[in-house]
């Protein structure tokens, strides 16, 4: 089966189940299904055929979900385009991708009225010359059912990565590995039909979309999506809607569990909080657990190119293994730690994660050589380093290539993060090399708190903790740290903006 397949199984199904709830409308799946019929005859009237590549470029709204499917139904390969990218991002999205159309929302429409190499191209919202309008192709076209013989290796959607560290790749998918996934998450996080899944992270990313949609429709469960992430949108879609399910970046988590009126709320219904794209302290989790009443915390740890999977870390696991990414492999998913070889390291060395399973990417679009680059065999390489403790427990030290080498030793610039945001009011930190005439790089760090701190205090803490090599020489306070749009701290920006010490 194809994904577009599960809304016409669930129109059949559940026609009466809500689908999608957003501040925008809310749908049935037999409303959804007739929505995608429609764009989907749509886009064949104007000549859109299998393997033509459809950007989107539209936030987490009824729209974005509706051109989804709609794009899949026809055999079509689906390239969403994250909301917060500017004109020249998305040219080079547009550039590398050679889509045969792009469909927009109006909401973002003046960033893009002038973008080019797009033949046709599709707005929501208030007609525009020289735009198909979205509203009008649906309303005027056929809503016949489709039926374009597809298989699980078909190809489905290519996601751009966020570039934490150089240009975006494209990381190409086939429908099985997709369906992979979104089966692991369903059967791991216990996603039933009866469930609702709140989607507030960026549909554009991997987990929003691949693990918590795809597990949503191939369930039959209910989708309940806002526009952007805030706190108040949280508490107020959680108490309102009753929703069982939320993926969020620590960040998230943090900023909800400050707010002011959190305990004016009922998130009694949530069964499961799920946090990924880093590991939060024991610290940081036991503040969270007591601030939202729960102890259904569960760490999820992946990568866009592995579907994403990888490990997980369950509520109960929690405590004594916190800041822990598990210690197995979900469903579909093996994971090992290696040299730089291939060959497994001991207990409590440290070595690469590389995983293997049917959601690994298909290969970077259009880039061979980094496809190449990316597998030892079937293994995927994800390039963060990590060690396993005495009852198989897996540590993230760092990623491979932050490891900053000083006078010819390494130090993980994660495990000196981990230190400074133990200090009191620091909020934040981030850790990386700056270069040395000498030693090669000097330990650098930057750090966001309310307050100015004295940085020889911080120094003296870090001396309780840490050995004198690991000390950085260099300190910056900031107001917040650089982020991508999923919140993951853009390094490449800090060392953008140091000079040699």
């Amino acid at each position: 089966m194809n994904s577009a397949q599960f809304v016409s199984r669930n129109a059949r199904k559940y026609p009466n189940t809500m689908a999608i709830h957003s501040p925008l409308r809310a749908y049935t799946y037999a409303q959804l299904e007739t929505e995608v019929n429609g764009l989907a005859n749509a886009l064949l009237n104007l000549s859109i055929k299998q393997g033509d590549r459809v950007c989107l470029f539209i936030p987490n709204t009824p729209a974005f979900i509706s051109s989804y499917f709609a794009v899949q139904r026809i055999g079509a390969i689906v390239v969403p385009i994250n909301a917060k990218f500017t004109l020249e991002e998305v040219q080079h999205v547009i550039n590398h991708a050679e889509p045969s159309c792009i469909i927009v929302d109006d909401a973002l429409f003046p960033v893009v009225a002038s973008v080019s190499n797009v033949p046709l191209k599709i707005k929501t919202g208030s007609p525009s010359s020289d735009w198909k309008h979205f509203e009008t192709l649906i309303a005027e076209a056929s809503h016949a059912d489709i039926h374009i013989p597809l298989t699980e290796d078909d190809l489905s959607t290519i996601l751009y990565t966020s570039g934490t560290t150089g240009d975006p790749k494209g990381v190409l998918f086939s429908y099985r590995n997709i369906l992979t996934v979104a089966q692991m998450i369903a059967v791991e996080l216990e996603v039933k039909p009866e469930s609702k899944l709140l989607i507030m992270m960026p549909l554009t990313h991997s987990a929003p979309l691949h693990l918590f949609l795809m597990a949503g429709i191939i369930t039959g469960s209910t989708i309940v999506i806002t526009p952007t992430f805030s706190p108040d949108q949280l508490l107020e879609a959680v108490s309102k809607q009753k929703t069982t399910h939320f993926f969020g970046a620590p960040v998230a988590y943090l900023m909800t569990a400050n707010h002011p009126s959190l305990s004016e709320y009922d998130l009694s219904s949530m069964n499961w909080w799920v946090y990924g794209g880093a590991p939060l302290a024991k610290d940081q989790i036991d503040f969270i657990e007591q601030k939202l009443n729960t102890k259904r915390l569960t760490c999820v740890y992946g990568l866009t190119e592995a579907g994403p999977s990888g490990s997980i870390l369950l509520p109960e696991e929690h405590g004594e293994k916190t800041g822990s990414i598990g210690k197995r492999a979900p469903l579909h998913t093996e994971l090992r730690i290696v040299t730089n070889d291939g060959d497994d390291v001991p207990i409590g060395e440290i070595g690469e994660i590389v995983l293997a399973g049917e959601g690994n990417m298909v290969g970077y679009y259009r880039n061979e050589q980094a496809t190449k680059a990316a597998f030892i065999g079937e293994w995927l390489k994800t390039g963060d380093l990590a060690r396993r403790d005495q009852d198989g427990y897996i540590y993230v030290v760092d990623r491979k290539r932050d490891v900053i080498i000083s006078g010819g030793v390494n130090i993980y610039p994660k495990e000196i993060e981990d230190v400074l945001v133990s200090y009191d009011s620091i909020q934040e930190a981030a850790v990386i090399g700056t270069p040395h005439p000498e030693w090669g790089e000097t330990v650098t760090a930057y750090f966001a708190a309310p307050e100015t701190i004295d940085v020889e205090a911080i120094k003296q803490f870090l001396q309780l903790h840490l050995a004198a090599y690991k000390i950085p020489r260099i300190f910056e306070q900031v107001k917040q740290l650089p982020r991508n749009a999923s919140g993951k701290i853009l390094k490449r920006a800090l060392k953008e903006g140091v000079k040699e010490a």
